[in-house]
């Protein structure tokens, strides 16, 4: 039933998404809901690269561990809110984005920030997911 799986949409009431997300997502009742902490550019090494799109890879390569470990997939994930200290470069971003997403994009925030937890982090994207 369609009442019994997350569904997005985008009103036709409105004007579309400006980027690569949907404006509102619906999670029915009975799903179990998981959010992550902020995941960041650290590498597996503990190391965090001074370019902001090497951050920008290890942030997907982390938010890919942390739902697998949970067994989802980015189906699962409802919402995004990412915040970064310095311009992001769109067309990098959106290039990593769309190899978790297909066309089934997340309800997203974006805010640009003076810093994160440590001076190192320029980017930070914390994940809600719902699983039915």
């Amino acid at each position: 039933m369609e009442n019994e799986k997350i569904t997005r949409k985008n009103p036709t009431s409105m004007t579309a998404p400006v980027g690569n997300y949907t404006h509102i997502t619906k999670i029915p009742r009975n799903a179990e809901l998981y959010v992550t902490s902020g995941q960041v550019g650290v590498d597996r090494n503990g190391q965090f690269p001074k370019a902001m799109n090497e951050q920008v890879s290890n942030t997907f390569i982390n938010i890919k561990t942390v739902i697998d470990s949970e067994g989802l997939s980015a189906e699962n994930i409802v919402k995004v809110n990412v915040w970064a200290t310095e311009k992001i470069d769109w067309d990098f971003f959106y290039s990593e984005w769309e190899q978790l997403f297909s066309n089934d994009f997340p309800a997203m925030t974006i805010g640009y920030i003076a810093e994160l937890g440590l001076p190192e982090i320029k980017i930070e994207i914390e994940i809600w997911a719902a699983k039915v």
